[in-house]
């Protein structure tokens, strides 16, 4: 259904409507009331010490964990039995896009989709998405209504799904990745977003607008991108000036105006080295995929402590679409996917080699989603230890989003978000696509302590 005028005035009560219309069969559990003793058999409560102990109990109260006591201790009333599982915090997924999964019906539902049909798509590939363990996720790139009422639907317990972080609709200049091409022109302007911009005041005001509209987070493309139709490369789109404008600009008064004054975190999309290193040097926050990445941008995101985001799961996806000689991709598309797809497990291995901070993140929605927990193989094949791809979605991945003091390992005060698997992930890192049992916010969201598969099941 598409919506104008005064109905898409009425789009984001739509889209509400629509949740609460499934919120009954979805809905999570309530948290319990008094204290609960989970017992880990084997228990990795910080990944940043990497020290694996064995028989310990959680204690959790209120949605949060209370202690961590040797032994298995509590009533049994009031236990959980992991005594024969491994322990871990929740996963954190840095790059998500709930609301959809790339197909070759892609530039027809985009003239057919509304917001509420995204939000329903969001439903479902949220509880996917924790399913597979991620109990965070950062949501780049998504309608404003459609991926804010899924965000604060799971908030206020009327959906399972992961925590969100939602950046909305992606800042683009015009003529960008984040703009439409291959329509009539009268059809382009029915759907282009406000997202888009040209100069650096007018890129000031975007920002500013897509923080009163409710983002977490600011997320801007850089670059050209793989799947865009448009015929211009992988490079550098937005001008230095519009750069430094979105991250850092100073109004007359003198204070910071962008999205760091006003408290969000900015990261781009960027794959040629020029548009890396361009918002590196304006003072970004991270990079999403940086498949050319150059000496220079080693040296900027060791000097700005600035967060990579890989998403190697994309690019092995792109590279198979590729290759596919039936495959759905433009033929423009198509020749960025061979070059880029093939090259981001090179830029990953350089980069961690190189000592560049590296968080988690898959851009699911190109890949399929539950499927997550496959970029911690692509990790592990970039050189990392089983370990170190592990930190990326647990302790790397909150500092990365800000969240360090909530989420990403298991200590008295943090968020009780953990999930337990079969076998050791340090040892074999596959284990960390057959998740058992699911805990976000002290709810139990999955609890398949019973269920046994073979390698290479996802259950």
């Amino acid at each position: 259904m598409n919506l104008h005028g005064p109905a898409r005035a009425l789009a984001p009560w739509l889209v509400l409507a629509a949740c609460l219309m499934v919120a009954p069969a979805l809905a999570s559990p309530p948290a319990h009331d008094g204290p609960r003793y989970l017992h880990a058999g084997r228990l990795l409560a910080d990944p940043a010490s990497g020290q694996v102990l064995s028989r310990m109990t959680v204690v959790l109260e209120g949605g949060r964990v209370v202690d961590l006591r040797d032994g298995f201790v509590g009533t049994p009333g009031e236990t959980i039995d992991l005594s024969d599982r491994f322990v871990l915090p929740g996963l954190i997924d840095s790059h998500v896009h709930l609301g959809h999964e790339n197909g070759p019906d892609d530039k027809l539902l985009r003239t057919v989709r509304s917001a509420a049909d995204l939000a329903i798509n969001g439903v479902r590939f949220a509880r996917r998405t924790l399913d597979a363990g991620f109990t965070t996720v950062a949501d780049l790139g998504a309608e404003n209504e459609a991926i804010f009422a899924l965000r604060d639907g799971i908030a206020a317990g009327k959906l399972p799904g992961p925590r969100i972080l939602a950046a909305g609709n992606v800042l683009s200049p015009h003529g960008g990745e984040g703009d439409l091409f291959g329509y009539r022109d009268d059809v382009t302007r029915a759907l282009q977003r406000p997202n888009l911009c040209s100069g650096a005041d007018d890129c000031r005001r975007l920002v500013r607008q897509q923080v009163q509209r409710g983002a977490d987070l600011i997320k801007i493309v850089a670059t050209g991108a793989v799947l865009s139709d448009a015929d211009a490369g992988v490079d550098q789109q937005f001008t230095d000036a519009e750069l430094r404008a979105i991250v850092e600009t100073t109004h007359a008064l003198g204070r910071r105006v962008t999205a760091h004054a006003l408290g969000r975190r900015v990261t781009a999309h960027a794959h040629g080295a020029a548009g890396v290193n361009a918002f590196l040097h304006a003072g970004g926050d991270a990079i999403e995929h940086g498949t050319w990445l150059d000496d220079e941008s080693v040296v900027l995101f060791k000097r700005g402590g600035t967060w990579l985001v890989p998403t190697l799961l994309a690019g092995e996806t792109v590279a198979g679409w590729s290759a596919d000689p039936d495959s759905f991709l433009s033929p423009a598309a198509k020749a960025k996917a061979a070059s880029v797809g093939p090259a981001m497990l090179s830029m990953a291995r350089r980069a961690h080699a190189a000592g560049v901070p590296i968080a988690f993140g898959t851009d699911s929605g190109v890949s399929r989603h539950g499927d997550n927990a496959r970029e911690f193989g692509l990790l592990v094949a970039a050189g990392l230890t089983p370990l170190e791809a592990i930190r990326t979605a647990t302790v790397n991945a909150a500092a990365h989003l800000g969240l360090a003091e909530q989420i990403g390992r298991l200590a008295p005060g943090m968020t009780a978000d953990l999930i337990a698997v079969d076998g050791d992930p340090l040892q074999d890192v596959g284990a960390l696509r057959r998740v058992r049992f699911v805990m976000r916010a002290g709810v139990v969201h999955k609890d398949q302590r019973e269920v046994t598969c073979t390698v290479g099941d996802f259950c």
